[in-house]
């Protein structure tokens, strides 16, 4: 490999330089490998070019996973309601009055419905099914982000403008729900987590004996 490199790019009169050369490195059983290109530097150099221009990983609804909703609290003591929250006035309506917004996710499906505070009837309802999500759709943030918009649109064309948003149950749809009735216009003033947590859980299953 060496002799014939040295052939390719040798000068007029260095034909006797080359084939000293050659012999000398035979003399001391050199490498034949000596000569280094850098072609495997570039291919990593592609490789971070191709990598630096694929798009980021899509993690749906914005802030869903690198934003907590605790850090955007600015003081401690505005997390949690008071003695005076209830008599409290938003656009004009009594804390206590204002109609509550329930969001029932679970990792198949996402459903939204408004419910009267003071009899608890329900007077609108949506789900990602009945919005045209199927099958395994329905349980995916993008479906529950959509369905939040069309439910807050006919929220607002029948009057509820301010609503309190209480979240029941774990899966994508959580944040991506919330984030779908600010987009559709509606004033949320409160937040609250009602998933039930089961404190005693029943007895499990006995080991199988092998």
């Amino acid at each position: 490999m060496l002799e014939r490199f040295l052939n390719l790019y040798r000068l007029p009169g260095t034909a006797s330089f080359a084939g000293s050369l050659v012999s000398y490195c035979l003399k001391f059983h050199l490498p034949q490998r000596c000569l280094h290109v850098s072609s495997p530097l570039s291919k990593v150099e592609d490789r971070r070019a191709i990598l630096g221009s694929v798009p980021k990983v899509d993690e749906g609804t914005e802030g869903e996973i690198s934003v907590a909703m605790d850090s955007l609290i600015k003081s401690r003591d505005d997390m949690f309601p008071s003695e005076d929250t209830p008599d409290m006035l938003f656009n004009g309506i009594p804390f206590k009055h204002v109609p509550i917004c329930n969001i029932r996710v679970s990792p198949n499906n996402t459903i939204l419905s408004i419910s009267d505070p003071k009899n608890g009837h329900v007077k609108l309802i949506r789900s990602c099914g009945i919005e045209g999500f199927k099958n395994t759709r329905k349980g995916t943030n993008v479906a529950a982000q959509a369905t939040a918009i069309s439910f807050a649109s006919n929220a607002l064309s029948k009057g509820y403008n301010t609503v309190r948003v209480r979240v029941r149950g774990l899966g994508p749809g959580r944040l991506s729900a919330i984030k779908g009735l600010e987009m559709g216009g509606l004033k949320i003033i409160s937040l609250t987590d009602n998933t039930p947590v089961s404190w005693w859980p029943p007895r499990p299953r006995k080991a199988r004996k092998l």
